[in-house]
């Protein structure tokens, strides 16, 4: 199984580059995620939200392969404990088939991503910035892959 996060953004602050290319470090060996940055829609002050998160939703969708099994975070959607997510995940690592973790962009989903979703997941029913979000997702990936492995980083 492959796991990927698409995120919409390419201009990070170095904070959030260096604290998910710890994790993704750390489950290189065992268990490896890739981020994928997906180029955001231009924006100003006379922008219409709806056209750029059309746009946007078009290279998430784009960027997806035909059966990877897409998980959109949206705070509307389901949400797990850790433990929860490292039970999911292990079932999605069961299955075989390819995974994909989608962050939208300022303006959230396209409604066409929405409907390609397999499963919508929450970190947060708070609205959460899209970078704190890359280093949420990221350090919960590994944090479920630890339980799985019984490392002792996770306590409860």
């Amino acid at each position: 199984m492959r796991v990927r996060v698409l995120a919409v953004g390419t201009r990070m602050p170095a904070w959030v580059r260096s604290a998910c290319e710890d994790y993704l470090t750390r489950l290189r060996g065992a268990f490896p995620v890739t981020l994928t940055e997906i180029e955001p829609a231009t924006r100003g002050a006379a922008a219409d939200p709806a056209r750029a998160s059309a746009e946007e939703g078009k290279r998430l969708l784009a960027a997806l392969k035909p059966r990877e099994f897409a998980a959109v975070l949206d705070e509307r959607g389901s949400g797990f404990s850790t433990r929860e997510l490292a039970q999911w995940l292990k079932g999605r690592m069961q299955e075989g088939s390819d995974l994909a973790f989608l962050i939208g962009g300022a303006d959230g989903f396209a409604p066409e991503v929405l409907q390609r979703a397999d499963l919508k997941v929450s970190l947060s029913r708070l609205t959460l910035p899209h970078a704190m979000v890359r280093v949420l997702l990221t350090e919960q990936i590994y944090r479920a892959h630890s339980i799985l492995v019984n490392h002792p980083y996770h306590r409860d």
